[in-house]
This record gives C-alpha cells, structure tokens and sequence, in this order.
C-alpha cells in the first residue's frame, strides 16, 4: 500500500514537473507571437486558433530560454553594422536559430 502511494505521489510529481516545463512561456511572450503571426497571415479567428496552437507546439518542442536566445539572434541579425556580422556569420548563432526554425516548422505542419 506504501509502495502504491509512493508510485502515484511520484508520478503526480512528475506530471507536475513536465507541465510546468511545458508551461514555462510567459503569456506576453505567447501574445507577442500570436499577434506577430495574426500580422502576417491575417486577422480572422481561424488565424487566432491557429497562430495559438503554433506556439503551444513551439513550447512543447523549445525551452523558453532557447526560445529568447533565437528571437535575439534574429533581431540582431535584421541590425546593420560591425556587431551585426557577428549575429549572421557565426556558427553558433545559425544553429540557435536552427532550433527555432525546425519547432517553427513542426508547429506549421500541426497547425496550419
């Protein structure tokens, strides 16, 4: 009976764990993104359902910090200058925004 309790109180915590890891998006950045894409694509309730799942489906496949990590490298990369060079020719700052971009399409072929 102990055993049983131990297994479920376990399991409850892990669900916990991997909601919340799911979860881990603040809403303003959920928004920005949803609003962006209504921008882009149209601003219907369809595009507001959609553009919604999108971002849902990012979380699910992109940590929120790797998720900043790109949104910056691709700003920065749209600035002109010495220091924007950096942004587009490293290797490191393509494969960051790399993971965006595959979460991006994974959420495109879910949602759209």
């Amino acid at each position: 009976m102990i055993l049983r309790l131990l297994v479920l109180a376990t399991t409850l915590g892990a669900g916990a764990v991997h909601a919340q890891a799911v979860n881990d998006y603040p809403t303003n950045a959920r928004a920005e993104y949803v609003f962006a894409c209504m921008a882009t694509n149209g601003q219907s309730r369809d595009m507001l359902d959609r553009c919604s799942c999108a971002i849902d489906r990012i979380a699910e496949v992109l940590p929120y910090d790797d998720y900043v990590q790109a949104e910056t490298v691709l700003r920065m990369q749209q600035t002109t200058g010495e220091r924007a060079g950096m942004f587009k020719s490293m290797a490191q700052m393509t494969e960051i925004v790399a993971g965006l971009k595959r979460a991006e399409a994974e959420a495109e072929i879910l949602c759209f």
